[in-house]
């Protein structure tokens, strides 16, 4: 049976507050210094309470993953513009996308940061999500040069370095001045249009 959020994310409130909770503790000790136990006790209950809705810590984190995933895929897509001129599509991709990560900074750094303790078939399903996501920013940074909007010799590279720098935000937000995720976003968008080399 092929992956889909259907058969990957449960939709009982009972695995809803599991995933819950586990994020929690996964952002907060890591997923190898975290226990099927201590995700039980944030929730006051047994981990055999957990089986029925997870077989193991790791079908756990592959559904907190894809659901991560999905939705940064879907946020990203629905902030695209394909009418507008290449600089706004760019600047409204990668503010939104920045915004996310930033909002949801707990779970973000969850499904970016323990992708290694996937098994290799959940791996795969995470990396062709993430492939997506990267393809739509990529594509638009391909229009601008062919509009010759943006001036850049390495549309990947690019590609790679934004992508870094929007994913990375969840590794450290919130700190210092930087406490909101709307203007976190408008600063990265504006970043976003100067390594692109926009007019």
């Amino acid at each position: 049976m092929s992956d889909s959020p259907e058969t990957v994310i449960s939709t009982s409130k009972a695995a809803a507050r599991i995933r819950a909770a586990a994020v929690e503790a996964f952002a907060s000790t890591g997923y190898g210094g975290t226990t099927t136990r201590d995700i039980a006790a944030r929730l006051e209950m047994s981990p055999a309470a957990m089986y029925p809705h997870y077989r193991s810590k790791e079908d756990l984190l592959f559904a907190i993953s894809y659901e991560g995933h999905t939705e940064a895929l879907r946020v990203v897509r629905a902030a695209d513009r394909p009418d507008a001129r290449t600089p706004v599509r760019l600047r409204v991709l990668i503010s939104t996308f920045v915004s996310w990560q930033a909002e949801h900074h707990s779970l973000a750094r969850v499904v970016q940061y323990e992708l290694t303790a996937l098994t290799p078939e959940h791996y795969r399903t995470i990396v062709g999500l993430r492939r997506r996501t990267t393809q739509i920013v990529r594509d638009v940074l391909d229009a601008g040069v062919s509009s010759r909007e943006f001036t850049i010799p390495d549309a990947e590279g690019v590609t790679l370095a934004l992508m870094s720098l929007c994913v990375d935000v969840c590794r450290w937000f919130p700190a210092g001045n930087y406490t909101d995720p709307e203007e976190l976003g408008k600063l990265y968008g504006d970043l976003a249009l100067r390594m692109a080399g926009a007019a």
